[in-house]
């Protein structure tokens, strides 16, 4: 029952985050949209920063397993990209505008927070992207750059169906989500 309702907590934390943001949203709302006292949501996270984090956290876990296994399979980096540009668009809107979440609502924390976070989120994410990036820039499967450029210019294409509003939750479509691929991959292949 405490886990039901810390997972409760958390995911309709992250729906208000999502579409509120971090100052636009407030325990006391997070409480009366699940029917309990603040003291509920007390007992389980200590205040709404430690709430945030602990969404943010977890989808960072999310993407590091989404990343590792694509790493450990024995194909192209070039395919590996495709595969996580599918994986990640291919996620409900609202799962995908966690990234986004993260990004434009970081600097709300605590600077010892953002600090903490930033070393999680190169560790989990950030670092493991561009790792894959430069395996195909050291096979010659990518033009040779900077992989920060290259993680940076990828997750830029992809960060506008990043909003929780794009396509009205639903997942992005094959269609779409190849062209984004391609275009992508187009742009950073060893020519």
């Amino acid at each position: 029952m405490e886990n039901d309702l810390r997972l409760n907590i958390l995911q309709t934390a992250k729906t208000l985050f999502v579409n509120k943001g971090y100052h636009g949203m407030s325990m006391r709302e997070i409480a009366e949209a699940l029917g309990v006292s603040k003291a509920a949501l007390y007992y389980h996270f200590k205040d709404k920063e430690e709430l945030f984090l602990a969404i943010l956290r977890i989808y960072l876990d999310e993407m590091s397993a989404l990343l590792d296994r694509l790493d450990a399979q024995p194909v192209p980096s070039v395919e590996k990209i495709r595969l996580f540009v599918e994986d990640v668009l291919s996620q409900p809107a609202e799962q995908r505008a966690t990234i986004r979440l993260g990004s434009q609502e970081i600097n709300q924390l605590s600077p010892e927070a953002r600090q903490a976070f930033g070393v999680l989120y190169r560790e989990k994410f950030i670092g493991k992207l561009q790792r894959i990036l430069q395996d195909g820039m050291d096979a010659g499967e990518l033009r040779r750059m900077p992989a920060e450029t290259a993680v940076w210019a990828l997750l830029g294409i992809m960060f506008p169906y990043f909003y929780p509003a794009h396509a009205q939750g639903a997942p992005v479509s094959t269609e779409t989500t190849r062209l984004v691929a391609d275009i992508i991959l187009d742009g950073i292949a060893a020519r």
